[in-house]
């Protein structure tokens, strides 16, 4: 019986990690023949593991999806990539899902072997994590994007602006991706002809799904992440700005990611930068360390004005230090 279970998790794991197997595949990786596995593949049925068989010369054996989840059998780095994820995933940026998470977590760590533990106890000690500060998605916003792009659907949405104002958005799914917090899709706009990206807070999905799309060649050179990054830095942002700095192009390579200046000439070079807060667009570019000028907004201008004001009295008022 012993000799019979361990055969089971054995044939278990080859179906999990192969999309389709065959009989004499199966039975010469096991050492048996193969009416033994199909007398093992009854086994795993009555346990509750689909394992669908097509007949034939050309068929064979593959794991399929059930009406409940089965337990999985993972190897030393799947289980310590799973643990470490949920992990993260206790720090929230889905709804809901920090609870949800802390409980797959304790009931992985439970039956992790100690060499195992240990990895992930070292990871999580020595690594520090900062919380995103974003707004919370609801798990079944998410899962119905996703299944949109998987199926090539078009996804129709109410949409919040800036401003608080709802639209009706009908767009190409493609790619989700989390940045700083926040959850964003990648889409192709069909009534705007182009590309854009959209914050996921802000979306509630209609039901049922549109028509099936052709999928389109990605932006960016399909670089996803320094698109969206890019747009983020820019178009989703409240408020829009051209900023001109004093400086080469070449010397800003301390700008995060998706901000490129544009040279204009060997001294000076053009930035554009998005915001919702006037005052924290104001107060960041100072910390760029060199001097601008900004050439719009002109609500932008005012704020700088502003701070450097508040700068030149808090100047004005501090007393030098006595020796």
């Amino acid at each position: 019986m012993l000799e019979t279970s361990a055969r089971l998790l054995k044939l278990l794991s080859l179906l999990q990690a192969h999309r389709e197997w065959s009989g004499p595949e199966l039975a010469g990786r096991l050492g048996v023949s193969t009416r033994t596995i199909r007398n093992d593949v009854e086994r795993l049925r009555s346990l509750g593991y689909p394992v669908h068989a097509t007949p034939g010369v050309a068929g064979g054996y593959r794991l399929g999806a059930g009406a409940a989840l089965p337990p999985l059998l993972l190897d030393d780095e799947e289980a310590v990539a799973v643990a470490v994820g949920l992990g993260r995933a206790a720090g929230g940026g889905v709804e809901g899902i920090e609870e949800t998470s802390v409980r797959a977590l304790a009931k992985l760590e439970q039956v992790l072997p100690s060499r195992l533990r240990h990895r992930v106890s070292a990871l999580n000690a020595y690594t520090v994590q900062i919380p995103g500060q974003g707004p919370s998605v609801a798990p079944e916003v998410l899962t119905t994007i996703a299944n949109a792009a998987r199926d090539r659907h078009r996804l129709r949405f109410d949409y919040t602006g800036h401003e608080g104002d709802s639209t009706v958005r009908d767009a190409e799914p493609y790619r989700l991706v989390h940045r700083r917090g926040r959850w964003y899709l990648l889409a192709y706009d069909v009534e705007r002809g182009d590309w854009r990206t959209f914050r996921v807070d802000r979306m509630r999905p209609r039901v049922p799904e549109g028509p099936r799309f052709a999928p389109r060649e990605l932006p960016g050179d399909g670089d996803v992440a320094q698109y969206v990054e890019k747009g983020v830095n820019t178009a989703m942002w409240r408020y829009r700005a051209t900023v001109l700095l004093h400086a080469p192009a070449d010397r800003m390579g301390h700008l995060p990611a998706g901000l490129e200046p544009e040279p204009v000439d060997d001294d000076t070079c053009l930035l554009r930068i998005g915001g919702d807060d006037l005052g924290g667009l104001a107060a960041w570019m100072g910390f760029l360390g060199v001097d601008f000028e900004v050439l719009d907004p002109p609500e932008l201008a005012e704020a700088v004005a502003e701070l450097g004001e508040r700068y030149r009295r808090a100047a004005a008022a501090t007393r030098p230090p006595t020796s």
